[in-house]
């Protein structure tokens, strides 16, 4: 009998009558308190996996929506975001890697039974948020045209497009705290609790773009800086949202004023822990930066296609982000319940949706490359670059799938320190010099970019899957 079976069997959930779909979906929208090491391992998987998947599809719609206000400003403005992205790549980097280890913290405390310590782990990872968010808001503050001259920025850029990296870095400790609060209500299993938080952030986001943007109606004109503006009040509205809440209880987990405090032992746990997160997503970001570099030096139209294609990528990739983040919660509660059997399990699943839905996209990457490119710009030289690397993303698009799936495998275990070797290996060894050489060497330009892109993520992909089905994630204690 298989182990999916023996959960039917098992969970007092299975005598109720067969739900349909809709009542699946309601719960799930909803949040439950269902437990997901007990669940049918296709209900676990749906629960999780439909809020995961509507909470990140919101926020890539916001990123594309941003970029298509800001590409009205010109190829210039455009550029100014792409080269401040490369710097909240970083922050990205850490607060996603904090995100891990507070997601796998959370998760194995919750399979274990110890929501007491679930709550003292959630406090400590606010403060490790906030101390982290620090420095980057200094930077951006005093140096922000500093920054830009570093990337490549173009005149425009240095002398008009530093208020939006301003903002943006000066106030880095809402995108954050954002990460890492709903990190901690995924782990939980309180997936529903974050998507409604991303979704208020986002809309507020999308509504204030053209406002502060274009100054419709009584609003300023902002230019570029109206899209970081918006950007922060509509993140900081979501954190004190999320704050709220916690304290308020979730479904599966609440904090409490009492652990209001330094606890030095739980923090430096999920430092230890952190650590490889975070350094697997500086080594991947740091990459972007190198790449954004080189195409800096190619030119304006080339970072500002490769900055709509990310946007773009984004919005595709963020629900195959969802699916992976749930098989990061289930691998930790269940090997926090002692059924490592199940964490496997549902890996194989949440990777063969995640090929499937990856497969569409390709296709639709491969057939209308211009036009997805045209609804961001008129511009034709940016129009044809961006398509290009379209067409080379759909060759191998779904074994970013099972990139992403796994790597949240070894993450949602605690074993973050696996991912990261892999990524200094195929990132900083093959992918910044292979694109240097075919970009700069070779003369390829962008296209010497795209293909080493190509190569190296398709190669990394398969060499974690390969990781994966040895099975030592399963014995690592966090």
């Amino acid at each position: 009998m298989t182990e999916e079976n023996n959960a039917m069997q098992s969970s007092p959930a299975n005598s109720a009558p067969k739900r349909s779909l809709w009542q699946e979906l309601k719960d799930a929208v909803r949040g439950t308190e269902a437990d997901y090491t007990q669940v049918p391992l296709k209900r676990a998987i749906f629960l999780l996996a439909v809020p995961m998947v509507l909470e990140l599809v919101m926020e890539s719609t916001f990123a594309v929506v941003d970029i298509y206000f800001v590409g009205k400003l010109g190829p210039s403005a455009v550029a100014t975001v792409g080269l401040t992205e490369s710097y909240l790549f970083l922050i990205y980097a850490i607060a996603m890697g904090l995100s891990m280890a507070v997601t796998a913290v959370i998760a194995r405390r919750i399979g274990e039974k110890k929501k007491e310590e679930a709550g003292r782990a959630a406090v400590q990872s606010i403060f490790l948020a906030l101390l982290c968010s620090l420095p980057f808001a200094v930077a951006g503050i005093f140096f922000a045209k500093d920054l830009l001259i570093l990337m490549g920025a173009d005149q425009w850029g240095v002398e008009h497009g530093y208020h939006y990296t301003q903002w943006m870095l000066g106030g880095n400790a809402v995108i954050t705290l954002l990460f890492v609060i709903n990190a901690i209500f995924r782990g939980a299993g309180d997936a529903a609790i974050a998507m409604r938080v991303l979704w208020i952030a986002n809309a507020i986001n999308i509504l204030l773009d053209p406002l502060l943007i274009f100054g419709w109606g009584p609003f300023p004109e902002m230019g570029v800086k109206g899209a970081a503006v918006a950007t922060n009040i509509g993140r900081g509205i979501a954190v004190v949202i999320q704050l709220w809440t916690l304290f308020r209880g979730g479904k599966h987990i609440r904090v409490k004023l009492a652990q209001l405090h330094w606890d030095a032992k739980v923090l430096f746990n999920i430092l230890r822990t952190s650590l490889g997160g975070i350094g697997q997503m500086i080594v991947a970001m740091t990459a972007w930066i190198f790449l954004m570099r080189i195409l800096a030096e190619v030119g304006n139209e080339a970072v500002a296609a490769s900055t709509t294609v990310v946007r773009l990528m984004m919005f595709t990739l963020m629900p195959a982000w969802g699916l992976s983040n749930a098989a990061a919660t289930l691998v930790g509660q269940s090997l926090g319940a002692g059924n490592p059997d199940r964490a496997e399990s549902s890996v194989w699943k949440i990777g063969m949706y995640t090929m499937i839905f990856l497969i569409f996209v390709s296709l639709v990457f491969f057939f209308f490359n211009e036009s997805l490119m045209r609804i961001f710009t008129d511009d034709s030289a940016v129009i044809a670059i961006g398509a290009e690397w379209l067409r080379i993303l759909s060759f191998s698009y779904f074994i970013y799938g099972w990139w992403m799936v796994t790597v949240q495998a070894f993450n949602g275990a605690g074993d973050t320190k696996t991912p990261t070797w892999i990524n200094v290996i195929f990132f900083w060894l093959i992918q910044i010099p292979l694109s240097y050489v075919l970009a700069i060497q070779l003369g390829w330009e962008h296209s010497g970019v795209f293909w080493g892109v190509f190569i190296s993520e398709t190669s990394v992909g398969i060499f974690t899957l390969y990781l994966f089905r040895r099975g030592s994630w399963k014995t690592v204690q966090v």
